[in-house]
């Protein structure tokens, strides 16, 4: 019960060190710091390359060793308290430099100095042993304590980009929820039949607004959408005209929950709704290569900012909440390889999204 509130309370302790890009940081910073201990260690006229090179060598395998240690233990480290993952790793660097510090006097007595070719014993340099033990100490300090903020700070943002991802989800517009009530008590008298399957539509909304955010297959969203639209055509009638335009090669794509709908919704609300002929809504689904494509364009008026049915200030800031909390959406589970755009040209409101292709 304990590691599972530490687990909840705190997250990962650390980045992850295994992928690319931590990797690539680690050698770069290992190099600097290798760098740097040869300076320390002779005046500039008097640099010199073969204290670099074994500096490096040294140290590289130190971070490198240590980070896939680290990687290894990330499970476990969630379900520790941040003082003993902290203590965890710190001792898995100051290890690592011990064993590698001794691995690298034991190689350098034999090839360098041919010690053992002369039947000389190993001889440990403790003090030499004790010198990187307390370098080691003081840079992985400095460095984790780094790498822990940088992670807390990440676990931060994905906390708050979680929240407002559901609270995305779990909104459903009041005025939506009493349109939908209204048109069940008209067709309860007279078409009962479809007035059960309005309310199996509305709840199949409201447990896609509660369900936990995730990737969810297309289909399943699509179908979440065409019954949100069901309800909304029974408000509208032929003023609302839909255009599906999928063309898909592959059945198994995968989506964030609820990324569609809210769109729609909003291509309705603030396009269909104000014109009095009402208008159609295009949905186009396509890919390309590794690539998702999605499109929603709707008609909006040209005098709305002059007219009396001129949007609103708080509707305005409604449609571009809405819009930014899709973007955020997608860069938590794409990160920088999806894009969300807009336009208005010629009278037609158009929303892009691209994003990779998950299966």
């Amino acid at each position: 019960m304990t590691k599972t509130k530490n687990k909840g309370a705190s997250g990962d302790f650390l980045p992850n060190l295994c992928n690319p890009q931590s990797v690539l940081l680690l050698v770069l910073v290992a190099e600097l710091i290798a760098l740097l201990l040869t300076l320390n260690a002779s005046f500039l006229p008097l640099f010199s390359w073969d204290s670099l090179a074994l500096y490096s060598f040294q140290i590289q395998w130190i971070s490198l060793i240590s980070a896939l240690l680290i990687c290894r233990m990330r499970p476990w480290l969630r379900t520790r308290s941040p003082v003993e993952a902290g203590l965890a790793s710190y001792g898995v660097v100051i290890a690592t430099t011990l064993i590698m510090s001794i691995i690298g006097q034991y190689l350098l007595q034999g090839f360098a100095t041919g010690m053992y070719s002369r039947g000389q014993p190993f001889r440990l340099d403790v003090w030499q042993l004790f010198n990187n033990l307390i370098t080691s100490a003081i840079l992985s300090g400095i460095t984790l304590r780094y790498l822990y903020l940088q992670q807390q700070l990440r676990n931060q943002q994905q906390a708050e980009l979680h929240a407002r991802i559901q609270a995305l989800q779990s909104r459903i517009r009041p005025h939506f929820l009493f349109n939908s009530m209204n048109s069940i008590a008209s067709l309860i008298s007279s078409d009962p039949d479809l007035a059960e399957r309005v309310i199996e539509d509305l709840a199949e909304l409201f447990r896609a607004s509660l369900a936990e955010p995730t990737l969810i297959p297309l289909e399943r969203e699509i179908t979440l959408c065409r019954r949100y639209l069901e309800i909304e055509q029974l408000r509208l009638g032929k003023r609302l005209t839909i255009d599906w335009q999928i063309q898909l090669q592959s059945d198994d794509i995968k989506i964030p929950s609820l990324m569609l709908q809210p769109l729609v919704e909003n291509a309705i609300f603030h396009g269909i709704e104000p014109m009095p002929k009402g208008g159609t809504v295009t949905i186009k689904i396509s890919q390309a290569k590794n690539q998702l494509m999605i499109s929603i364009a709707n008609p909006y008026p040209l005098v709305r900012k002059n007219s009396a049915q001129a949007q609103t200030p708080s509707q305005d800031r409604h449609n571009r909440m809405a819009l930014d909390n899709i973007r955020h959406r997608l860069q938590v589970h794409y990160g920088n390889a999806a894009r969300l755009s807009s336009s208005e040209e010629q009278g037609v409101f158009t929303t892009y999204i691209f994003c990779p292709l998950t299966k």
